[in-house]
């Protein structure tokens, strides 16, 4: 039946069907990048996952990537920590309460927007000299989790931004007419709504952090032991897998760190999406 409807698109509408064929090529074309990535990594990383990799502290002998772990998990939340309510209020302000066009709306946008293009190592460099050197943290997990808050805020505002704008006006309307203002409209009915939008937001910055290595090893130094307090250093999954890669003599430690850090990733995302279609559910 869809053959048949593909045929009878063909007939009557050839644009429509060289549109539609482009579409799912396009579509086949993405799935199986990622198909060939994922897979590669896990073929080539899940072989040489062992469980002293999982020790408790790292040695020369068994390349522990569970203090990595644990620091690339600290920073995640430090760093998620600092820039969510931040970018989420900004965002909110922007959307509701400021003048819609408005010189200074502009600003902060263009601001926001040149902050998202700023390359990675140039952040890293900033939060050595700033965090690092002129607050005197050093390389800690601080100055990694300030730079790297820095580094995400942009995303989440933006994000934030364009779902509190999908949100359509008839839901704020319908709110004032029955008598709500506009802070219990906002926290009750605008944010609810927006609120998939703003967690993919999120898991786009959760991703961003834990595949940062330029910043992170300006900042948070690249010392493959477990953290003792917040300024303390220690090294995360990606420094520690460039570190082993760089090394050249332990590729399969490597490999099994990529996989590892691969996991972690889906692991998160899949939470974060099923935390967002309960939200949407409810």
């Amino acid at each position: 039946m869809k053959i048949a409807g593909l045929f009878k698109m063909k007939r009557r509408k050839p644009l429509d069907f060289v549109l539609f064929a482009l579409t799912w090529i396009c579509i086949g074309l993405t799935v199986s990048v990622l198909a060939l990535v994922v897979g590669y990594v896990l073929i080539n990383g899940v072989m040489y996952i062992r469980p002293s990799l999982f020790a408790f502290q790292y040695t020369v002998e068994n390349q522990s990537l569970f203090p990595a772990l644990v620091g690339t998990l600290m920073i995640v939340a430090m760093a998620l920590t600092l820039s969510v309510p931040i970018g989420v209020f900004s965002a909110i302000y922007l959307v509701e309460y400021a003048k819609r066009g408005s010189r200074f709306v502009r600003i902060v946008r263009v601001t926001t927007e040149t902050l998202a293009g700023i390359p990675s190592i140039v952040y890293g460099l900033f939060g050595f000299i700033f965090f690092g050197v002129v607050l005197g943290w050093g390389l800690s997990l601080m100055s990694g989790a300030f730079t790297v808050s820095i580094m995400i805020l942009p995303l989440i505002m933006r994000t934030t931004e364009e779902s509190l704008k999908a949100v359509p006006d008839a839901f704020r309307e319908g709110s004032f007419g029955l008598g709500a203002g506009k802070l219990r409209t906002v926290g009750r009915i605008v944010l609810p709504a927006a609120m998939p939008g703003i967690l993919a937001g999120v898991i786009l910055a959760i991703g961003r952090i834990i595949g940062e290595t330029a910043a992170i090893i300006f900042t948070l130094g690249n010392v493959a032991r477990m953290p003792n307090n917040l300024f303390d250093t220690g090294r995360t999954l990606s420094a520690h897998m460039y570190a082993l890669a760089n090394e050249g003599t332990h590729p399969g430690e490597a490999h099994a760190t990529a996989a590892v850090l691969l996991i972690v990733v889906i692991l998160i995302n899949a939470l974060s999406s099923r935390i967002a279609r309960l939200i949407k559910a409810s």
